[in-house]
């Protein structure tokens, strides 16, 4: 019998004057934008695991603050045989951070938030939140 298993990531949204955060990166020879972190280490919980990675990607610490999405459907991984469940945060630096910013694999710049937002980023998930982004922003549905 095959054994499954869940893939669960946490990503940061940084929102500024109608923008939002993102990082444009390579992932199996294909070019991704996508929200700021990545996949929880075994043993980390979700905002040591958020804090964690945006430490690795940017440099920067951050406040992690309120929950924004948990991923509520079946969502299968794009690069492997895993079920991907990611969790959202709001997130705010806790030092000034310069944008555009590149560390080498990444690079992070500020995407408006607007009606063409999710078509824009690649993960499937991404989408569903920057469609919620998108409404909450203009409180439409």
């Amino acid at each position: 019998m095959k054994k499954f298993r869940f893939n669960v990531r946490v990503y940061g949204l940084w929102s500024d004057n109608g923008k939002v955060l993102v990082s444009r990166e390579t992932v199996l020879g294909q070019s991704i934008l996508k929200f700021p972190g990545g996949g929880l280490d075994f043993g980390e919980g979700l905002r040591e695991g958020l804090t964690r990675e945006w430490q690795e990607e940017l440099n920067v610490p951050i406040a992690v603050n309120n929950h924004f999405y948990t991923t509520d459907y079946f969502q299968p991984s794009a690069w492997d045989d895993s079920q991907i469940i990611s969790v959202y945060y709001e997130v705010s630096p806790l030092v000034p951070l310069v944008l555009p910013f590149n560390n080498g694999q990444e690079q992070f710049d500020w995407l408006p938030v607007d009606a063409r937002m999710a078509e824009r980023l690649t993960l499937p998930i991404d989408k569903v939140v920057g469609e919620m982004l998108w409404e909450q922003q203009t409180g439409q549905k």
